[in-house]
């Protein structure tokens, strides 16, 4: 592991379950944690979430599956990016500390390379982390080598999104990872089918999904809502990528318009769209 002129210091590393190894990095812009999965020697494969979950909510399917497991560790080293205070066990953010802008998460990202010694990689995120993922691709081009994107966003947030953030931001705020955050952070991770009705219980992979929300720090949600809320639209910048990017979203999902219009925006021979039944 290298350390890049010394701007980035690792402040603490632990074993954690699931054989993986936990990183907390300084960057620039804060503490990041990054769970390491596989050989060091094997090409990178960096993941960043969806808000509100970490590596371990947000791909347990990757994790748990021996299949994917077996067939991602046979081929990358997994680096899975945390946004900041969404590790297991994180303690609050203070309250004095700024709140990052995506630019300074996209740029955590390039810390987190440095330190590793990693020059380029691919790299895997859903929905808000597919966004960090492909503004780190636009602003570090020769560092990509490809995106797998999962029902991503790259425009600035609609009304509603706008609106139902600020919703999400004011109960977290005042009342903390509350039923009703729980509620609307499971309606946007996963469809009605899978979520559960009056006469259908939820799902295992959602009731173990409440569970791991349970143990999130409201204020640290909070903030990466408020960052995310905040983005920048990204569609002018998608011709200029020349990676690999292979976008997934359900059919049903409300990602799907935004997934086509990126799809659209990117360069043809570089990108595909595949679109599946359901949400995802």
């Amino acid at each position: 592991m290298g350390d890049s002129g010394g701007s980035v210091v690792s402040v603490d590393v632990e074993r954690i379950s699931f054989g993986g190894k936990e990183h907390h990095i300084q960057t620039n812009h804060g503490s990041v944690s990054v769970a390491i999965y596989g050989d060091h020697d094997k090409p990178a494969l960096i993941t960043y979430p969806d808000i509100a979950l970490n590596h371990m909510s947000c791909f347990q399917g990757l994790l748990f599956c021996p299949e994917a497991a077996s067939l991602l560790l046979h081929n990358f080293c997994i680096y899975h990016i945390s946004p900041p205070g969404h590790e297991l066990g994180a303690a609050p953010i203070l309250p004095s500390t700024p709140v990052a802008s995506v630019d300074d998460l996209a740029d955590q990202v390039a810390d987190v390379l440095d330190f590793f010694g990693l020059d380029s990689v691919m790299c895997l995120g859903v929905t808000a982390g597919a966004y960090i993922l492909t503004l780190f691709a636009t602003k570090y081009r020769e560092r990509v080598l490809g995106l797998i994107l999962v029902s991503p966003l790259c425009k600035a947030p609609s009304w509603s999104e706008w609106f139902y953030n600020k919703v999400m931001s004011n109960l977290l705020y005042y009342y903390g990872m509350c039923n009703v955050v729980k509620d609307i952070l499971l309606q946007r991770y996963f469809g009605k089918g899978v979520r559960g009705c009056s006469t259908e219980p939820e799902s295992d992979i959602v009731q173990a999904c409440r569970s791991f929300l349970d143990q999130r720090q409201g204020m640290n949600v909070w903030r990466f809502i408020q960052t995310i809320n905040e983005r920048k639209d990204l569609t002018e910048n998608l011709k200029q990528l020349q990676c690999r990017t292979l976008i997934f979203v359900g059919e049903n999902s409300q990602f799907h318009a935004e997934a086509v219009h990126m799809t659209a925006k990117l360069d043809s021979r570089y990108s595909a769209l595949v679109e599946l039944a359901g949400q995802l």
